[in-house]
Order: structure tokens, then C-alpha cells, then sequence
């Protein structure tokens, strides 16, 4: 007989989510998740960005979801101990975004189309923060279905999104698409530090140590221009060589600012002391930061960084962030990250 993974899940959580009421007070966490101002701004990117249905809703793209909005809500919402809004985004993202073969999930979800899955590729980085809110969501709430699935989440991911080409393991961006016989192709931003902290915690450093040590050595080397930034992509050639990605503009911006954000909240400063340095020479000067830098030309974007890209500034430079939330999604999750992370 043949199990659809996805109908057990969500048939074990409906008998599961009785259990809201009984669940014990929350579990001390590490880090700044606990922090007052971290769960008010959940509350506002809740009441700003999730549709009843379960879904984050990307207001900034045509109001359309994927993989990594509903891994950031419900990291979030595990972190402010909202266990009915985790339990309506799992709920929504098994059922919708979940392969049916692979413990993995579809990178995009676009209510205009009549298919709203056509692209059923995944994107690493959202199958990472799912894998991780489960983790914790499982410990604190104690729900082992929660536990479980984090398990063959984060084995399908070494499985299949784990790759050692050119003398180094690497983390692909998807399954599809970015792997050739002579380069692999590679996102900074999906390096998600705490996380792997995390599974090396639950899995043991023979499983994830390899992959974190190589991914600190390519983080150090993927540093260019003169201001030594990484890139939003970055190639890795046969040669072992590192250079920003063929076919895709060679900035410093809308991705890798998440770059120092992850290494900075997985306690990794030194990964990043080029960006910081970078952002301290404007906030000395008193000048505005640009939303992104050509580390091959030194064009700058002709527009500031986002209200959430100046958080992660502040919390990169140890300043108190006072920005109201944006309306934009992708902004008010960098900011309300910048301050739960």
C-alpha cells in the first residue's frame, strides 16, 4: 500500500493540534528569540503578510508565496511561541509546496495561474528554515510529528542538495539548474549558520561539518572588488576558482545582505568584516547606503537599501534598529530577522 506522506502528516496533525492548549510554557531559547520586541514584530508581520489560509503572502511580487516565506513564518512564529499560526503555515505548505517524492519543497506558489506550482523546483534556502522551525518547533511544543519531519527534511537535503565537486562540498541552490561539469553555481545568502548549528547539534559534526567547514572556506574566498564583497552568486569552477556568477549582474545586494545577517546571528563575525567595514565607511560619513554595489565596476544603485536591508546594517553594526515595518514582505522579514536572530 502506498502512503501519501503529505495526507498522513496532515491527518497526524489534526489529532496533534488538540494539544495547543496542553502544551508547556516555552523552552528557553538561544540567541535574541525571546526578546519582547522580536515578538511584537512578529505579530505585525503576522497580521501584515499571512492570509487565513496559512500562506505568506509576498506583497512586493505580486502577492504570490514560495519556500522561504513560509520558512522564515514560521521560524518566526515558532520563536514567539504562536503555535496556531505554525501549525496553519505547515499545514498550508505540506499540502501545497511539499514534493510528492522528495522531502523537499516547491520553490513558488502563484495564485494568478491556473497551474500555481508550475516551477517544481525547490530553493534550498526555504527548505533550510522549514527544517529548522520544525527542529525547535518540536522540542518547545514537544510535537514529534514536527520532529520527524525536520529529520527527512534535513536528510533530503544532504542527500540531494549536498554536492562535492572540485575538492569541496557544496550547497546547491535547487535540485535543477545550477551544476555543470565544469562550474557549480552557489547563493551566499542560503548559508544559514544558526541553522546548521543547529543540525550539527542533532545530527552530529560527521554529518553537517564537512559541509560547514567547506562553506566557511568558500564564504572567506567569495570576497570581490575593492571593497572585498560577496556576490548575490558566485560561480565555483573546475579549477576551484570563485568568481561572480556568469549571466547575473556581479552585486553586492538584494541576497548576499543576507549574508551578514546569517553570520552574525550564527555568532561567525569574521566571515563578514569586509561587509561591515564596508557599511561602517558610509554610516561614518554620514552618507546613505545604496541598495547594491557592482564589485566589478563600483556602480552603485541609484536607490537606498531597504528599510530592512538598514536592519540588517543595525544589527551588523551593534545600533538599536527604529524603523517602523515596511509594507514590503521581503523588507519586513529582513527586519523582523534582524532583530529575532
Amino acid at each position: 500500500m502506498v502512503i501519501d506522506r503529505r495526507s498522513f502528516a496532515l491527518g497526524a496533525l489534526a489529532v496533534m493540534t488538540g494539544s495547543c492548549a496542553r502544551a508547556g510554557s516555552p523552552r528557553s531559547r538561544s540567541g535574541r528569540s525571546s526578546s519582547p520586541a522580536a515578538k511584537a514584530l512578529w505579530a505585525q508581520f503576522k497580521a501584515r503578510f499571512l492570509d487565513p489560509s496559512g500562506r505568506i503572502v509576498d506583497t512586493g511580487n505580486n502577492n504570490v508565496s514560495h519556500s522561504e516565506g513560509q520558512g522564515y513564518g514560521l521560524w518566526l512564529a515558532q520563536m514567539a511561541d504562536d503555535k496556531t499560526a505554525f501549525t496553519s503555515m505547515f499545514e498550508w505548505t505540506e499540502k501545497t509546496l511539499a514534493l510528492p517524492d522528495l522531502a523537499l519543497y516547491a520553490w513558488r506558489y502563484d495564485p494568478r495561474q491556473t497551474d500555481k506550482v508550475a516551477d517544481r523546483n525547490n530553493a534550498t534556502d526555504g527548505d533550510i528554515f522549514i527544517a529548522w522551525a520544525l527542529a525547535r518547533a518540536g522540542e518547545q511544543w514537544k510535537e514529534p510529528l514536527f520532529t520527524s519531519r525536520s529529520e527527512e527534511i534535513r536528510a533530503a537535503i544532504l542527500t540531494h542538495l549536498v554536492t562535492e565537486r572540485f575538492g569541496r562540498r557544496l550547497l546547491l541552490p535547487g535540485l535543477d539548474g545550477f551544476s555543470t561539469p565544469n562550474k557549480v553555481t552557489v547563493n551566499p545568502s542560503y548559508l544559514v549558520w544558526p541553522a546548521f548549528d543547529k543540525f550539527l547539534s542533532l545530527d552530529g559534526r560527521g554529518v553537517w561539518g564537512p559541509l560547514v567547514t567547506d562553506s566557511e572556506k568558500l564564504l572567506l574566498g567569495a570576497r570581490f572588488g575593492p571593497n572585498r564583497l560577496p556576490t548575490d552568486w558566485v560561480d565555483v569552477t573546475a579549477d576551484a576558482a570563485l568568481a561572480p556568477a556568469t549571466g547575473k549582474p556581479p552585486r553586492f545586494g538584494f541576497d548576499a545582505v543576507r549574508v551578514p545577517l546569517y553570520a552574525m546571528a550564527g555568532g561567525r563575525r569574521t566571515l563578514v568584516d569586509p561587509v561591515i567595514s564596508f557599511w561602517r565607511q558610509y554610516a561614518r560619513l554620514g552618507k546613505t547606503i545604496p541598495a547594491w554595489i557592482d564589485v566589478q565596476s563600483g556602480q552603485l544603485a541609484d536607490y537606498p537599501l531597504s528599510a530592512g536591508g538598514m536592519a540588517v546594517v543595525d544589527r551588523s553594526l551593534d545600533r538599536a534598529t527604529t524603523l517602523a515595518m515596511p509594507t514590503d514582505y521581503y523588507s519586513a522579514a529582513l527586519q523582523s530577522l534582524s532583530t529575532a536572530l
